[in-house]
């Protein structure tokens, strides 16, 4: 199964030299400010940003576990994602020409502004820790994958795939990821729609035979769709909470995390950058009913024929993608999905190391060093993004065991603790002028000993007495409310220091709005 045609290695090999020669592109380009290293000089047009921004949310988690879920079940796992069109309107309307106004480079510049120097650091190390494990899980994800189908040495894969991804990065900046992501985009998308074309033609009777065969056997379903309270609050991961979990997971994604936002400043105007954030996060929609679709139609494939699949595959669903393309394409389409999965960690890989090293350098080196040059200012970003690079690659190789569910878990839980209702705390400075620092800060201490009580009692199964008993994402969700809800309570009640908000609330007239330009460094 392992031995492959020297065509799928030379697909391969042409996809890292394309990806290789455009970061070398980039990085003759001269980058003399963190603007041009960080942002692109804020000068990259529409359908850039949409490509970005496809490249920042698809990864290879969307490449191999979507369909190895609907495999096993069916399209539950993609229910929090057909929420983006949701959060879409609101992002695109208010907050891509709020940030472009009130930032000059992190998302966490505004927590300083709004709520001060503590809340700007609890944002960006909750950030930094959350981005290090998910890159860690992105790198192991990619290389099962690439294991399964080549049978190369897991820990030299990760090793690889990280170096190579950090080089290009490293030395061509944001204008190399954003330019890469465009390749990765098409390749992702061609890969995508091969292996479908595969499943579909090879199967015994046919594309009908296979669709409704999936269809048959509930593979093209969500769950339960009855709305009740049971179904909110349940132990098991409903449609309601699931959908619930998407409206808030993409709520912080698009409203708070660097990594979005640096995709709203690097376009040339607010037309371009809501056009492009628009185009971009629309397409996601569809690659995630594709990828969910390829896992039922391979589903309907294997009952459809009388072939053998492993235990072992079968016991770890996430397999089952690349055991197909390693047993059913032939020499040539072998390589150009590998390349696919490869784009696809690529392109989230390289877009989170760019904004770490925009986080670290803005949100710690520029306000410790306000007076700093931009020589100093891009060495330092530079090394952020080598030093960061190295820690995920670390992350990948002390997780080769989580692919044991408990270990899976424990990533999930970290992450609801490390984003600590991030949501929350910048919708209590988008959207209200009454809040105060000390409301804030209260907000936060009585979110994080939720948090704390909730993963104690309810993940990690330590009986307090009282418990939590609901399914561990609502942790994430309540965590959002509870801030909110409580550090606006909290503000009314305590009064103390609060900013002038004019220019910081989404109720702000465009006038009021600071332009990056009128900041400090």
């Amino acid at each position: 199964m392992h031995s492959r045609h020297i065509l799928d290695y030379l697909v391969v090999a042409a996809y890292f030299l394309t990806v290789a020669s455009i970061g070398l592109w980039a990085a003759r380009r001269k980058k003399r400010t963190t603007d041009d290293y960080f942002l692109a000089n804020r000068s990259m047009p529409g359908w850039i940003v949409g490509f970005a921004v496809v490249g920042t949310v698809i990864s290879s988690v969307s490449f191999v576990a979507h369909p190895g879920a609907a495999f096993a079940r069916n399209w539950w796992l993609i229910v929090p994602n057909l929420m983006v069109p949701l959060v879409l309107i609101f992002v695109v309307i208010y907050v891509v020409p709020f940030y472009r106004r009130v930032v000059k480079m992190s998302s966490y510049e505004y927590l300083e502004k709004r709520f001060g120097f503590f809340a700007r650091i609890y944002g960006s190390t909750g950030f930094l820790l959350l981005r290090t494990i998910d890159l860690g899980f992105t790198l192991l994800l990619t290389a099962i994958a690439v294991e399964v189908v080549t049978g190369w040495d897991i820990r030299m894969v990760i090793i690889s795939i990280g170096i190579f991804t950090v080089l290009y990065t490293l030395v061509g900046g944001l204008e190399a990821v954003v330019y890469t992501d465009v390749l990765q985009g098409l390749v992702l998308a061609v890969g995508a729609l091969t292996v479908l074309m595969v499943i579909l033609l090879r199967a015994d009777g046919g594309p009908a035979a296979v669709v409704s065969t999936a269809y048959a056997g509930g593979k093209f379903g969500f769950g339960d769709l009855t709305l009740t309270w049971q179904s909110l609050f349940s132990s098991q991961p409903t449609f309601w909470i699931l959908a619930l979990s998407g409206i808030l997971h993409f709520g912080r994604s698009y409203m708070t995390e660097p990594n979005m936002v640096q995709r709203y400043l690097m376009a040339g105007s607010d037309r371009e950058a809501q056009r492009g954030v628009m185009a971009g996060a629309l397409s996601c929609v569809p690659i995630w009913l594709t990828f969910a679709f390829i896992g039922s139609c391979l589903w309907g494939f294997y009952q459809l024929s009388s072939q053998f699949i492993p235990p072992e595959v079968l016991e770890k669903p996430d397999n089952i993608l690349p055991y197909f393309i390693s047993t059913q394409l032939p020499p040539g389409l072998v390589g150009l999905i590998l390349a696919a999965i490869l784009s696809a960690c690529n392109s989230s890989v390289s877009s989170d190391l760019n904004s770490v090293g925009t986080v670290v350098t803005q949100d710690y080196f520029v306000r410790a060093r306000p007076n700093s040059s931009e020589r100093s200012r891009l060495l330092f970003g530079r090394s952020a993004v080598c030093i960061t690079g190295l820690l995920c690659v670390l992350v990948a190789l002390v997780l080769i065991s989580a692919r044991a569910k408990a270990l899976i878990e424990l990533i999930v839980t970290l992450g609801m603790i490390f984003s600590g209702g991030m949501l929350g705390l910048f919708a209590l400075g988008f959207l209200s002028t009454r809040a105060t620092r000390r409301g804030a800060y209260i907000g936060t201490a009585i979110c994080l000993t939720f948090i704390l009580w909730a993963t104690i009692t309810g993940p990690l199964g330590i009986d307090l007495g009282i418990n939590f008993t609901m399914h561990p994402i609502m942790i994430g969700v309540f965590s959002h409310f509870i801030l909110f809800l409580t550090g606006y309570v909290a503000s009314l009640l305590f009064k103390g220091y609060r900013p002038d908000p004019t220019g910081l609330t989404i109720w702000s007239r465009k006038s009021d709005l600071r332009t990056p330009a009128a900041q400090e460094g």
